[in-house]
């Protein structure tokens, strides 16, 4: 289970004191993430999501927790930080920094539908659109700095012919500049497990723990890389120009866009394949019994490498 930190119920009743939040009816640990410890918690006004922060810092949060009230406030159907009585969204349990938020409605998918991946390009151009206005930037703490930094650190886990690939991607992308791309403010991490849906509805975006400043397309590749892949690792034609369109109906895509997408689509999944192999082969300590398979992220790299040219709108 991905609790890393406990919480009881005596303790959280001690931290709600500080919310109008009401009377505490049930905590209950949620098993999922792998960077923070999260529970669910119904009080007499209504159910939230408690986050205890395991390695941002209450220097860095702001950023997040105003981007997400943000967001809200613009109609995207993300968490609301709830404010404390000193109008505070940022508290500390056990520590650790904390906040709570609005709990949304719907559940993930592991197979959508080309009509889902359709709503999920729409809203992410919603997204990157009402980010424009938001004013607070985040430099992506997992950019190139963060490729080369890392790279080195799994090599010694890799055979000859993984630790070649590694190398030349990284070296590939930190010659590359998207800074003329249309940048703003990007998930990050719009996977399928962060999306929850009501039929074809979206009921909410969550897990904006990733989120910073970068070209807004590589977001797209992002969320096409797991919402429009076989099983396999190649990308399902119809559900990729499903979202693009839908996307591009919202905010239309470049020129420039289109002939950086191939590499953005490569660079998307070294970022995930290079992230997972540290998570796998340098855990921290803490009560996390699984981490994602890092060779999932490789085989869509090799493919995206292999292919002559990618999918597009």
């Amino acid at each position: 289970m991905a609790v890393f930190t406990s919480v009881s119920e005596a303790e959280l009743t001690v931290w709600l004191g500080e919310y109008s939040l009401g009377r505490l009816l049930e905590l209950q640990g949620i098993s999922s993430g792998i960077e923070n410890t999260n529970y669910f918690v119904t009080t007499t006004n209504g159910r939230f999501v408690l986050t205890l922060f395991e390695k941002l810092g209450a220097d860095e949060l702001p950023f997040y927790l105003n981007l997400m009230a943000h967001l809200a406030r613009h109609g995207i159907p993300c968490p609301n930080p709830v404010a404390n009585r000193h109008n505070q969204f940022l508290g500390t349990i056990k520590g650790k920094p904390a906040c709570i938020v609005s709990r949304l409605n719907g559940k993930s998918t592991t197979s959508p539908s080309s009509e889902q991946c359709a709503v999920i390009g729409a809203m992410l151009a919603q997204m990157h659109i009402a980010g424009q206005s938001f004013s607070q930037v985040m430099p992506n703490p997992r950019g190139a700095a963060w490729l080369a930094a890392t790279a080195p650190l799994v090599r010694r886990f890799l055979d000859a012919q993984q630790a070649v690939r590694l190398e030349n991607e990284v070296a590939l992308h930190g010659r590359q500049n998207s800074a003329l791309l249309p940048q703003g403010v990007i998930h990050a991490d719009l996977f399928r497990d962060n999306v929850l849906l009501e039929g074809d509805r979206i009921g909410g975006l969550i897990d904006f723990y990733f989120a910073c400043s970068d070209a807004l397309l590589y977001d797209v590749a992002i969320t096409v890389n797991d919402w429009c892949m076989h099983a396999g690792g190649t990308l399902d034609e119809t559900r990729t120009v499903a979202l693009l369109r839908a996307y591009h109906a919202v905010r239309p895509l470049l020129d420039s866009e289109r002939d950086a997408w191939p590499l953005m689509l490569r660079l998307a999944a070294l970022r995930f394949w290079l992230s997972r192999l540290f998570d796998k082969f340098l855990p921290r300590d803490g009560e996390l019994i699984h981490a994602h398979d890092p060779l999932h992220f490789e085989r869509i790299l090799k493919n995206h490498i292999a292919s002559e040219s990618a999918v597009w709108l």
